[in-house]
């Protein structure tokens, strides 16, 4: 579990078929196991080689491939990394599991005052999920809903996140990992027969 508070960045150093190589600084590959979680871009990996030299290897299956942005991530694209909560971690953004539920992408990048807005395109299934003024993950960020349609929604970035996510290198047109709140697919099964 994570809290969608992203803590570090990286970069893709190497891709080859399903098999993902990141940097990170020292001090964030050193909290790293083999087998350990790690959030990359909102998507929970499994660490599949010993972290060195400020390197970790991770490893996506089909079904990840399938419902992330994972394979259109570019060799040295900046990247959004979190560790796994503890009992200790403050819940500062909200329980993000690292499953993502589709793919987005950026409609439009707005300068609105001291932050900018995003608009991102959903799938139709999606948005059901989605309410006003709720949370949402993308690319593992903890975001609060502005606005959402049948097919696109609103968030709105203030300046730390800017400066401290991949956001900052966003454009117009790239996908980005979207986790709808965990809370409302539960509601939704208990009352679906």
């Amino acid at each position: 579990m994570f809290t969608g508070i992203i803590t570090h960045l990286g970069t893709l150093h190497n891709k080859q078929g399903n098999t993902f190589t990141f940097t990170a600084d020292a001090f964030f590959c050193n909290r790293l196991t083999v087998g350990a979680s790690v959030s990359v871009n909102g998507v929970c990996l499994t660490v599949v080689e010993k972290p060195e030299e400020g390197q970790f290897m991770v490893t996506i299956m089909p079904e990840t491939a399938e419902k992330t942005a994972m394979n259109h991530l570019q060799q040295d694209e900046l990247v959004n990394l979190e560790l796994p909560a503890t009992s200790e971690t403050l819940l500062s953004g909200h329980i993000v599991q690292g499953h993502i539920d589709g793919i987005g992408e950026i409609l439009s990048i707005t300068p609105e005052g001291n932050s900018h807005r995003f608009e991102i395109a959903i799938p139709a299934a999606l948005a059901k999920y989605i309410v006003e003024k709720g949370a949402i993950a993308v690319n593992g960020i903890s975001l609060t809903v502005i606005a959402v349609t049948k097919h696109s929604f609103t968030v709105g970035i203030i300046p730390h996140t800017w400066d401290h996510t991949m956001l900052h290198q966003a454009k117009v047109g790239e996908y980005v990992n979207i986790e709808t709140d965990v809370l409302a697919k539960y509601v939704e099964r208990l009352f679906t027969k």
